[in-house]
């Protein structure tokens, strides 16, 4: 059977860019882009020229892709010819193959936002739309408001599209702008739009997640007939989102009856990079990935349950609804105090730990995990720290290195612009391969500015270590996180660090205490451990 195509069209670098805390550098949208043209998708929307500088800069730059580079914009404004717009002129003028207007599908929008008549609005959709096309250019109409425009005057919305329609767009999108729709109406109203006389084959899809109904209601339109899909990788998008491409394309590829039914420019290679696409983004904007996120997310193939893991072992897809590496994600078995024997000895396989089932040792690491959680520590997200602690247990924890004393102190004083500034200076005293050794550091970046006693301790800690050093040297504390986990005088401080190095790794470590710097302190140590484990292991042996 012939599958029917599905244009995936994104929206990232404009949509995408409204998301609150959100703005690209113009190099960023080139980085974007480059994924997403990695990727697969159809159409790369990169923004509003003239609206911004970075948009602007952007098209002047234009990357090549395979994918169609698209221009945003609106459509000509009342009392202007569609040639005289200087608004419409800066969005032609960026010179790609394809422009998307956006603009008014709702009466009510119409005579109240814009203060136009309706015959007004239909005509200004129609010169924009023919002048698009007569520059040789393809056109997109983003129907603003369309479904709630449909639900309050249903004749005047679908003048507005079929006017868009006859006069020359390639794609006419149904934008849910207030994400307040719900799947049915979104069915309902699309097969109504097609039964007007707009083909599937040119109708789309623009959502957003205002009901968390986003990528639900893109599925139903799909249902109901329309063939492109808008959408942004990691749902960005202004409010609450716009539907999620990290969802909604490996949904189209593996999932029935989407996968036999239609096909996309997403190859199962280019699948298999969806995750590492995905944390490229999160990483670009400085955020800590989304955990619980489909399919992308670091806990999406997680099995916790004692129960969960041991079907798991004996087969993955007990508990799993596809296999994690086909999306370039990993199943992961998580320690805490719910986990049983089953999840242990998996997470110890992993971490090249062979243990008898009878080892008393064991039932010790269980104990264990559950007297330090129950104290305020978390292996759940910390398995780098985990490992450790089995390897105490199993009496396989080489001693590197010894802390015998550290101190951290911070001041206020004045630089030399005679403005006052923090100063963090720690002081780490370690015996190394019986030798003491005494590092000093201090927190100031390259631009003078305190990073704060954990950053301190972090540069004093792996300042000289000796033989091992080289082995630290391109090691990198890439997110931090504090929790209080018990509160009033007798508080509780829970430290996750995250780490990182040259060859791609990353781990989690965990401290916990009354004292934030100590706890900080502990999890820094667990993570300079697991890094030195890992590169004196013996050549042949997996991690």
């Amino acid at each position: 059977m012939t599958k029917t195509r599905l244009s995936l069209y994104d929206t990232t670098l404009r949509d995408g860019q409204q998301t609150q805390g959100v703005q690209f550098s113009t190099s960023e949208k080139q980085q974007i882009a480059a994924v997403l043209d990695e990727l697969g998708v159809d159409y790369i929307e990169g923004g509003w020229p003239g609206a911004n500088p970075t948009d602007s800069e952007f098209f002047d730059q234009a990357p090549k892709t395979q994918a169609t580079l698209t221009a945003f914009g609106m459509t000509k404004r009342a009392g202007r010819s569609a040639e005289n717009d200087d608004v419409l002129a800066a969005v032609m003028n960026a010179g790609t193959p394809s422009v998307c207007l956006v603009g008014k599908s709702s009466a009510f929008h119409v005579t109240d936002a814009l203060g136009i008549s309706l015959e007004e609005n239909l005509e200004n959709l129609k010169a924009s739309f023919e002048h698009i096309v007569a520059q040789g250019r393809e056109a997109i109409f983003d129907a603003e408001h369309f479904f709630d425009a449909y639900k309050a005057n249903p004749d005047y919305a679908l003048a507005a599209v079929l006017t868009a329609y006859t006069a020359g767009c390639r794609w006419v999108v149904l934008c849910d702008t207030n994400g307040g729709t719900l799947p049915q109406e979104v069915a309902t109203i699309t097969r109504a739009v097609i039964q007007a006389g707009i083909p599937g084959d040119h109708l789309g899809i623009h959502t957003h997640n205002d009901t968390e109904n986003a990528v639900a209601n893109t599925l139903a339109a799909i249902d109901a007939g329309a063939r492109q899909i808008q959408g942004t990788l990691n749902g960005l998008g202004e409010r609450c989102g716009n539907a999620n491409l990290t969802t909604l394309i490996p949904i189209l590829l593996t999932k029935e009856p989407y996968a036999s039914l239609y096909e996309t420019g997403v190859t199962a290679q280019a699948l298999a990079g969806l995750t590492q696409a995905s944390r490229l983004l999160d990483d670009i904007l400085n955020r800590v990935p989304m955990r619980q996120a489909a399919f992308v997310g670091a806990s999406a193939f997680a099995h916790k349950a004692g129960l969960h893991a041991s079907a798991i072992l004996k087969n993955p897809t007990t508990y799993e609804h596809i296999d994690p590496s086909v999306v370039g994600n990993t199943r992961v078995i998580p320690m805490s105090n719910q986990a049983g024997q089953s999840n242990l000895r998996k997470r110890l396989a992993e971490a090249g730990l062979e243990v008898d089932p009878k080892d008393p040792a064991l039932a010790r690491i269980l104990d264990v995990i559950k007297e330090r959680e129950a104290l305020g520590y978390s292996y759940d997200t910390a398995q780098a720290s985990f490992e450790l602690l089995a390897r105490a247990e199993l009496g396989l924890l080489p001693q590197f290195f010894e802390v015998k004393r550290y101190k951290v102190t911070v001041e206020r004083r004045k630089n030399k612009y005679n403005n006052m500034i923090s100063l963090s200076e720690a002081v780490v005293v370690a015996v190394v391969d019986g030798k003491k050794v005494l590092s000093v550091s201090e927190s100031l970046d390259a631009a003078g500015s305190d990073r704060g006693p954990v950053n301190a301790l972090s540069k004093a800690l792996a300042k000289d270590l000796g033989p091992y050093q080289a082995m630290i040297d391109d090691m990198k504390l890439v997110d931090f996180k504090v929790r209080i986990t018990n509160g009033g005088t007798e508080a509780v401080t829970r430290v996750v660090i995250d780490s990182e190095d040259s060859k791609g790794r990353r781990w989690a470590t965990v401290g916990a205490g009354a004292n934030i710097i100590d706890a900080s302190f502990e999890a820094l140590l667990d993570a300079v451990n697991w890094k030195l484990i890992r590169d004196t292991r013996p050549a042949g042996t997996h991690a």
